[in-house]
């Protein structure tokens, strides 16, 4: 058998079962979805432990320890 008769049989064999392809085609973008499943529940745990500083609640934390008001000569 020549390589192009191969070839061709080879060619033949995946055109007569394009469920395998789409088989993969799903199995690959599921396990897409729950890598972005999991990269989001990662987010919201960080999200949830950065809004966990310890700190007066309510309190912005950019604005937290400035006192209003004249402030003392820096020299």
């Amino acid at each position: 058998m020549s390589s192009c008769e191969a070839f061709a049989r080879l060619k033949k064999g995946t055109q007569l079962n394009p469920g395998a392809t789409k088989r993969q085609k799903e199995k690959e973008r599921q396990q897409y979805q729950n890598e972005k499943a999991d990269r989001r529940d990662q987010r919201r745990r960080e999200k949830a432990d950065r809004d966990a500083k310890p700190g007066v609640p309510g309190e912005d934390p950019d604005l937290a320890g400035i006192i209003p008001g004249p402030q003392p000569p820096l020299f």
